[in-house]
């Protein structure tokens, strides 16, 4: 499609990527009046880093005093509790322990402890006897800990979805496999061009996440860059669910890392990791046994009891990491009304939230007039956990809606009704079902419930059976029907 063909569309604000971060900043900016447009290149949105995300919601210990990570870490954990409660996320603020293994590494522990009071943040100092009472489960090499009760842990893709979806709600709109492949500026105003839009815009917030360096060069700027760091993760079956209740840390042994840590997540399922390595492509997500062996010699040192014959999934992600080693929050110097969200690794997650609410005041800097909706919503509707309702909480949605009473994904207990409303709220995809709502999430990944599923997504899309993909245009799940292949004469 030339450029010619496309359809031309102007907006006042236009928010470039759909991870945490572009969709947090999105419901935001969608309290005020405003034109407002998000981009995401993949299917659905929080499809990248987000997606890989460890989900923990840091206290704001680590952070080297005097950086942005400082700044916002320690605010945006405080805005998680009542963006979750709004949004209907499950959010488990189980705290965090950084453990000493010597009496060298307690150095570190006591310098967190100060740093935390020094911010504000509830911590205390656990002795040895205090720490294995608390986690009876950790090394009995444990010297000491400092504990951030605070500190919590979220599910990430699930947060990114809710929030674009409480957004949309709200008036902002939202184009999905939408790349930017071209950008420039002409005065004051933007223009971005995607396979099938032009789009011209008054404000442009780059939140493209490891590709926010590239969309800068597109409009002349090229004063930072994203060096991808990648991180490996493995995720266990919900067997080992209690076998450590707080998230926990080791002290970290380089600057790029805060190590390989051991992760409650808010669903129940212990995880470990991540590496940290740098890597020169965006799109390496591979895994290896190199990997695998360092995440559980290091896990171990902390947790002996962790089994890898539980584990039933392993991944890897991307940090957006930048050459400031810091996040990038600032105005392009070049290109009026251009800003940039970027470097947003660790916390970033944690951070989002405080971010996001600054990026109001940001633009009000630059000009723009914001008048607040008097109708803004910022709840979410309730979404139906099937598998946490009472017996009788059950039995109540079977006899109004008996799709309840039709479980899909047995290991996740997932019902068709869940996965509709899934499909209602926006997913398009089996990862979208499964980030949404767990199902295909547990021991078999999907084995048995993954034609179950792409059935309901055809039936409920409107679309063929061979048209289901797990995450968008490329990766559709069938090529054939039987009958087609005897057609074509395939044995």
């Amino acid at each position: 499609m030339n450029s010619q063909a496309k359809t031309r569309k102007a907006v006042q604000v236009v928010v470039i990527g759909g991870g945490i971060m572009g969709t947090l900043v999105a419901r935001e900016l969608s309290r005020y009046e405003l034109d407002l447009l998000l981009l995401e290149k993949e299917a659905e949105v929080g499809w990248g880093t987000t997606k890989a995300n460890s989900g923990i919601v840091h206290a704001g210990i680590h952070e080297d005093p005097g950086t942005l990570k400082a700044k916002y870490c320690f605010p945006g954990n405080q805005m998680f509790p009542k963006l979750c409660e709004d949004l209907d996320v499950s959010f488990r603020q189980n705290g965090i322990l950084v453990v000493a293994l010597s009496e060298e590494e307690m150095d570190m522990v006591h310098m967190y402890y100060q740093r935390g009071l020094e911010r504000g943040v509830p911590v205390r100092l656990l002795s040895r006897e205090e720490v294995l009472a608390q986690e009876p489960n950790l090394t009995t090499e444990v010297v000491g800990a400092v504990f951030a009760p605070e500190g919590g842990s979220v599910m990430p893709f699930e947060l990114a979805a809710a929030a674009m979806e409480n957004a949309v709600a709200n008036g902002a709109e939202l184009m999905v496999e939408s790349p930017v492949i071209n950008a420039w500026a002409e005065g004051s105003k933007k223009y971005l061009e995607t396979p099938t839009h032009i789009i011209e815009a008054e404000i442009v917030i780059n939140a493209a996440g490891l590709f926010t360096d590239d969309i800068a060069r597109m409009f002349g700027d090229d004063y930072f860059s994203i060096e991808p760091r990648k991180g490996e993760e493995y995720l266990f079956d919900l067997e080992f669910e209690g076998l450590v209740t707080s998230t926990i840390f080791p002290v970290p042994r380089s600057q790029v890392s805060k190590g390989i840590l051991v992760i409650p997540t808010s669903e129940g399922n212990l995880m470990i990791g991540p590496t940290s390595d740098h890597v020169g492509l965006k799109d390496d997500l591979s895994t290896s046994y190199q990997g695998f062996e360092r995440i559980f010699s290091e896990s171990r040192r902390l947790v002996p009891g962790l089994d890898s014959r539980k584990i039933i999934a392993q991944f890897a992600g991307l940090r957006a990491a930048s050459d400031r080693s810091d996040f990038i929050i600032e105005f392009s110097p070049s290109v009026p009304g251009l800003l940039y969200l970027a470097g947003i690794e660790s916390p970033g997650l944690t951070a989002a939230p405080a971010i996001a609410a600054d990026v109001p005041k940001m633009l009000e800097e630059q000009g723009l007039k914001l008048v607040p909706k008097g109708n803004f919503q910022p709840r979410r509707e309730g979404v139906v956990r099937f598998r946490l309702l009472s017996r009788e909480e059950q039995d109540e949605l079977i006899r109004q809606n008996p799709a309840y009473g039709r479980i899909v994904c047995r290991c996740e207990t997932v019902t068709e009704a869940e996965i509709v409303d899934a499909i209602r709220r926006g997913a398009r995809t089996l990862d979208g079902i499964k980030f949404r709502t767990r199902a295909g999430a547990g021991r078999c990944q999907s084995g048995f419930c993954q034609p179950v599923l792409m059935e309901i997504l055809s039936r409920e899309l409107g679309i063929p059976y061979e048209q289901v993909s797990k995450r968008g245009s490329g990766t559709e799940q069938v090529q054939y029907k039987a009958k087609e292949l005897l057609g074509k004469g395939v044995s």
